[in-house]
């Protein structure tokens, strides 16, 4: 192909899921994964339509980015507003207000004791790395103790926190030294080895004074949907008080109304040092954010943190949007109230059904294990094949867990309440 030379395109005869799925094959790299062989032509809502015109419930929301729903109208509306004014300029370069009125509200908001300031980037992965680069410059410490089952992101380093092998790590070593990872300290688990673990870290691999921060999920999310135990919150607080470690609660996916309140750490009255969010901060454009106390973000020094993107003024004002609807909507209480709803509907399934192990809600942040019933193990086959039967009858759900046996929830929290009751009949059949 020379340079002047188009790339091809599809007559409408030729624009079927079957040719784009081949041209895809053909284009892209398998490391991109890709659940459906159907490609989106609009979407509304809870609710999207493929280029052949079939109608799917969307329960997985982009992972968890649509809590306000596809194209929300006063998102749209916010981003077509915006778009008539300027698409960029790098706020490093020439601020815009909006950039600043926006952290001015994550500040109020963000469950963190004391004065608080905020900074944006684009991906969940770029705000970890940030939180982490922040820790130990406030700290002038290295090291940094993640957990088991932990998802923190793709880039190099974030993966390096992730505590999951497969797909994520497997091939991509070497990762940044001093990172290590103790076991979660789940609703199963018990405290007392987590603690355990945690001293025998300091104890073998590297003393607390060298420890910059301890960052964890609220809930596992790509983990399993696995909520941290109340008490293990309290005692990692403590720990982190007692040896001027920072703590790091990383809310890219629990965030923003999923759990029932704007952010899972409101459930466990603990105040974290630094806050990650990303995903539904944004109602589908690309933008997330670090919050904590004022003293430990002003710790890098100016040109430090930022980027060519960061706070793109397009996702700032899709921000201000979804934090109007949250709002205006009640999608908190309203989390409360399909979470339970879903949650009745598995337990009464898993009266009935024995491969039906453990069940998760916090929330609308609700999910299944599927296991075998002779043994308890988890049987990732059967997930998938719950998986496919939900969407061969039009409903999108999407799995998880450390061995793949984990059916997760993550419905926009503005869908209507007969796609909703749509849904769970279409649940009904495959569970049965």
């Amino acid at each position: 192909m020379n340079a002047n030379t188009k790339p091809a395109s599809l007559s409408v005869a030729e624009n079927t899921n079957a040719q784009w799925h081949a041209r895809r094959l053909a284009a892209t790299p398998r490391g991109v994964a890709v659940m459906g062989d159907f490609f989106i032509d609009h979407a509304k809502n809870s609710e999207l339509w493929d280029i052949e015109g079939r109608r799917f419930i969307d329960f997985a929301g982009g992972i968890a980015v649509l809590n306000t729903g596809h194209v929300h109208p006063k998102v749209q509306a916010a981003i077509a507003a915006q778009l008539q004014r300027f698409t960029h300029s790098c706020y490093q370069v020439v601020p815009y207000a909006e950039y600043v009125s926006l952290a001015e509200r994550i500040n109020t908001i963000a469950p963190i004791s004391g004065a608080k300031k905020t900074a944006f980037f684009s991906t969940g992965a770029e705000a970890v790395e940030n939180a982490i680069k922040i820790a130990r410059s406030y700290t002038k410490r290295s090291g940094v103790i993640a957990f088991g089952g932990a998802f923190h992101g793709r880039s190099l380093f974030a993966v390096a926190l992730t505590g999951k092998v497969q797909p994520y790590k497997a091939g991509f070593g070497p990762f940044a030294p001093e990172i290590y990872h103790a076991p979660f300290p789940c609703h199963c688990a018990d405290l007392d080895e987590v603690k355990h673990a945690i001293e025998q870290i300091f104890k073998c691999d590297i003393e607390p004074s060298r420890v910059a921060a301890i960052i964890f999920e609220p809930v596992q999310g790509e983990g399993g949907f696995n909520p941290i135990q109340a008490a293990a919150v309290k005692w990692l607080r403590e720990l982190c008080d007692t040896h001027g470690i920072l703590l790091i609660a990383d809310e890219v996916q629990t965030g923003f109304a999923r759990t029932g309140k704007m952010f899972a750490m409101e459930h466990y009255g603990v105040s974290p040092d630094i806050m990650t969010m990303a995903k539904s901060l944004a109602g589908g454009t690309t933008l997330s954010a670090v919050v904590g106390r004022t003293e430990i973000m002003d710790a890098p020094n100016p040109g430090g943190l930022g980027g060519t993107y960061a706070g793109n003024p397009l996702a700032i004002a899709a921000s201000h949007a979804v934090l109007d609807v949250i709002e205006e909507e009640g999608l908190c209480a309203r989390a409360n109230v399909l979470g339970a709803r879903l949650k009745v509907k598995l337990e009464a399934a898993k009266a009935k059904n024995t491969c039906i192990g453990d069940i998760r809600a916090l929330g609308a942040m609700v999910a299944c294990e599927m296991v075998n019933p002779a043994t308890g193990a988890p049987d990732a086959d059967l997930t998938k094949k719950v998986q496919q039967a939900a969407l061969q009858r039009g409903l999108l759900l999407l799995t998880c867990g450390v061995y793949g046996n984990v059916i997760r929830f993550l419905f926009p929290l503005t869908i209507e309440d007969e796609v909703f009751e749509e849904a769970m009949a279409i649940l009904d059949t495959v569970l049965a």
